[in-house]
């Protein structure tokens, strides 16, 4: 790990963190949450993320869009590609997303020396992701989505469905 990424990780205070995000953003980035400081990271204003929430930026962007809400004990890797969450979503307690992917295309070498892939994830505005959900590397959320809770997704939403169950199905379409 690098010296100024530690640096960023383990000696900004918490406290410090979450009047830099205020000011900066007019977001609100609870003391107890566990977010990177770092420049990868971009918030709109309104932005609130909840207590022990971790937010890791550090290889890549992560973009909230304005009044956009993350629950409590969240889970959010950017991985090199990032993540991009539109304006007026809502992640609900416990859920995860998870931007990058172990490879493991190759039988002769065990999984974990094998490196990572990336391709991003996207939320578009006005989506509701539901408690416990997972959203995968490569998703695709479009707007006005509702993700039920406990589901996953792993490829691209439509606009307006509501989508339910492992791997996350249509169930419905809001109009």
């Amino acid at each position: 790990m690098k010296l100024v990424k530690a640096a960023r990780r383990f000696l900004v205070p918490a406290f410090l963190r979450t009047l830099i995000y205020g000011l900066k953003y007019r977001a609100y980035v609870s003391p107890r949450a566990e977010v990177d400081f770092t420049p990868n990271l971009r918030l709109g204003k309104g932005v609130v993320i909840s207590a022990f929430t971790k937010l890791k930026a550090t290889d890549g962007p992560v973009t909230i869009g304005a009044r956009s809400a993350i629950g409590p004990g969240c889970f959010i890797s950017s991985g090199t590609q990032g993540i991009t969450i539109g304006s007026d979503v809502m992640v609900a307690a416990n859920s995860a997303m998870v931007a990058n992917n172990h490879r493991y295309d190759r039988v002769d070498v065990p999984m974990n020396q094998q490196g990572h892939t990336s391709l991003g994830i996207q939320i578009g505005d006005d989506v509701w992701i539901g408690a416990n959900s997972v959203v995968l590397d490569g998703a695709s959320i479009q707007a006005g989505t509702i993700v039920t809770a406990g589901s996953v997704v792993s490829s691209k939403i439509g606009a307006r469905k509501i989508v339910t169950g492992n791997p996350a199905k249509a169930i419905f379409e809001r109009r």
